[in-house]
């Protein structure tokens, strides 16, 4: 049975029809969306995560609250940046949010995406040395954070203290947190890198590569290929595989004006350098969708689903979208609520 969860991007601005007009609004809805989300039977609820914009930045306050007023759901980030993180304290954050939630986080990291901010992580303290690129130092930063998450020692012992010389963890530790950490794989060539490091695998509605062939058989092949890489490495555990996609069903007047009448096409831009091919949005009659999503390959493939939602039309909307989709939609993929 398919994981389905809700991805939100955490927008705020006081324009006019925004339900989330300052970070205090979409940090409240944020919480209250994921309660509102379990309640339904969704499996999951996702952030992203930006600096410099007026989008959710840090996420360690709002997945511990989100942690603390939820009891099943899963609590996920897609993804965090990790050229902006010092890794010694990303992993005390991580490893607290994941023991008030019980052991229900899944940390979605990358390199990040493009950013208004121009080398922004170099304003955080972080630098790349000499010879080393900002992804580089992003998959540095990786590696030090998930040894520390699981109990490498990265310090060494004041003897006069301890009365020994030992190599120190930090604190706390978060039993399993190290299986629970998913890459944000923008192409075929990253997912493979991923498998290689035992990574779970994160693939949004964009590829920064194309090979003409339509979004979710490029992702298929993604996919396919990470699970090759996967095998290879002969890792001792399943992996999982997320996809993100947007799907909107039109229910009334309201929802044809905010949204149109059916769903696009994918789309072709410049990304980073290079082109890059967009997933189309899924927009229509729930039946619609239903038939629509059932015949994507790469949801078809992966064991999660994330759905973008538009959070700044607020909690009560996204809300009765989600409920839409869980009684009309997903279970054309077989899926079904939990409880």
């Amino acid at each position: 049975m398919k994981n389905v969860g809700f991805l939100s991007f955490g927008h705020y601005q006081a324009v006019p029809g925004s339900q989330t007009r300052t970070a205090s609004d979409v940090l409240l809805q944020s919480i209250d969306l994921a309660v509102a989300a379990e309640e339904i039977g969704i499996d999951g609820a996702y952030f992203r995560v930006h600096h410099f914009a007026r989008q959710l930045a840090s996420p360690w306050p709002l997945l511990a609250a989100v942690g603390a007023r939820t009891s099943r759901i899963e609590i996920g980030t897609g993804v965090i940046d990790m050229r902006y993180e010092n890794p010694l304290a990303m992993a005390e954050d991580a490893a607290a949010a994941d023991l008030i939630s019980g052991g229900r986080l899944e940390l979605g990291i990358s390199r990040g995406s493009p950013e208004t901010a121009l080398k922004g992580y170099e304003s955080f303290g972080h630098v790349p040395p000499e010879g080393m690129s900002d992804a580089d130092m992003a998959r540095a930063h990786a590696g030090l954070f998930r040894a520390a998450i699981d109990g490498a020692g990265v310090a060494d012992s004041d003897p006069r203290m301890t009365g020994r010389s030992v190599r120190l963890p930090v604190m706390p530790q978060a039993p399993g947190l190290s299986d629970r950490i998913w890459w944000g794989a923008g192409t075929r060539a990253t997912g493979e890198w991923a498998a290689s490091e035992g990574m779970n695998l994160m693939s949004s509605t964009l590829l920064t590569e194309d090979t003409g062939v339509p979004f979710d058989e490029l992702q298929l092949e993604q996919i396919q290929r990470y699970r090759a890489a996967w095998e290879k490495a002969g890792w001792d555990r399943e992996p999982r595989v997320s996809v993100s996609r947007s799907v909107i069903p039109l229910l009334d007047a309201q929802d044809r004006a905010y949204f149109g009448e059916r769903s696009g096409d994918d789309q072709l831009g410049h990304l980073d350098g290079g082109i890059a091919r967009f997933g189309k949005s899924y927009v229509g009659e729930p039946d619609v969708l239903a038939e629509e999503l059932a015949k994507d390959v790469a949801v078809r493939e992966a064991d999660s689903l994330l759905l973008t939602v538009p959070n700044q039309l607020g909690v009560a909307y996204n809300a009765r979208l989600l409920q839409a989709l869980a009684d009309h939609v997903l279970p054309a993929i077989g899926w079904s609520p939990r409880t």
